[in-house]
């Protein structure tokens, strides 16, 4: 009755829990804002409380229409999800054919396989060369079987980029019938002007599909909103594919207050990009691997010492990510978990 593939699929395991000897917990190991809602979502969302007993809007047309003006496209370009997660699995259905391949860099967003499979097709990852996308092999995996191609732009976990013009050049040379997803999900954090807005290279572009979320930056993780901006043609057949109601009442209310709050938004996004460049300089400093990053977390490559570094980090009560034999990512917090976590890698450090 259940489909082989679904039962071959790990689930979703969630990091165990952490408490230091002092009782404080720092979460730092989801890429989550440190940040609550801006007082203008919270007071949306109260608003929007008072309604759940109706149904949301089908369309999410309110918001659809505020993320075409505040991004300078149609609203016939424009498809909103259950997080860039329920957008990206929207668009994979769209192109879905029994045998195909869905080419993405690897190590990447751990749901890009899951994704694959449960849109029954088949992940080619290709290997990231020096910590960045190696787009050079991933053009060289494209058969006549690839249906679509993911570029993770800030990578998640690495946090590195891929520039403007080795972009262009990747996208233009795919065949035109291959759907391109570039996740931006940590656009906003990124400062490296050789990095490409995606939104600048959809003209005359098809097949490009540009995904975003406000998960990160904008700090609604727990309502799952996404969105892409493409070619009508693909954010119709996104739309088409996508869960009725997909977006509850509430969602759509906050992400689009939060859009409206946007030199709010900036000054918390700039926060973040800050405490990064300083949490970077101080693991330099103890003399650790740390690649440039342009999202809101760093990456460790440390190797067969992940899982030690990580259980150190969650004996003083700092959750981080590791990734058993290649790395451990950790997410931008406040200052104060910054601190924590730096004093979490000294100990390390000094004990090894």
């Amino acid at each position: 009755m259940i489909r082989p593939v679904v039962e071959s699929l790990p689930t979703f395991k969630p990091g165990p829990p952490v408490v230091s000897p002092s009782g404080e917990t720092f979460l730092l190991g989801a890429n989550e804002s440190p940040d609550g809602p801006l007082p203008s979502v919270a007071a949306a969302i109260s608003r929007a409380a008072a309604d759940v007993h109706r149904y949301p809007d089908y369309t999410s047309a309110e918001l659809v229409g505020e993320l075409a003006s505040s991004l300078g496209v149609a609203a016939g370009q424009v498809a909103v999800g259950c997080g860039s997660c329920g957008v990206i699995a929207n668009l994979l259905s769209a192109v879905e054919e029994p045998g195909g391949e869905v080419v993405f860099p690897w190590r990447s967003f751990e749901a890009y396989p899951t994704m694959t499979k449960l849109a029954g097709m088949n992940p080619v990852p290709v290997p990231l060369r020096d910590e960045r996308h190696d787009l050079p092999a991933m053009a060289a995996a494209v058969t006549p079987r690839t249906r679509a191609v993911i570029v993770c732009n800030p990578n998640n976990p690495t946090g590195t980029v891929v520039r403007r013009a080795e972009l262009e050049s990747f996208v233009d040379s795919l065949p035109p019938d291959v759907l391109v997803l570039l996740d931006e999900a940590y656009f906003e954090y990124v400062r490296d002007p050789e990095s490409p807005d995606g939104l600048d290279l959809l003209a005359g572009r098809p097949s490009l599909a540009v995904v975003r979320t406000f998960s990160k930056a904008h700090g609604l993780a727990g309502l799952r909103v996404g969105y892409v901006i493409a070619d009508e043609r693909l954010a119709a057949a996104a739309r088409t594919a996508s869960l009725s109601f997909g977006v509850n009442r509430i969602a759509q209310a906050a992400a689009v207050a939060s859009l409206r709050a946007g030199d709010e938004l900036t000054a918390r996004v700039e926060a973040t990009v800050k405490e990064a460049s300083r949490v970077r300089a101080a693991l330099l400093d103890q003399g650790r691997t740390v690649p440039e990053s342009e999202a809101n977390f760093v990456w460790l490559p440390l190797g067969a010492e992940s899982v030690a570094f990580a259980a150190t980090c969650a004996a003083a009560g700092v959750a981080v990510r590791a990734f058993p034999g290649e790395g451990v990512r950790v997410s931008i917090g406040d200052p104060n978990a910054n601190d924590a976590f730096l004093a979490a890698a000294e100990l390390y450090s000094r004990c090894h």
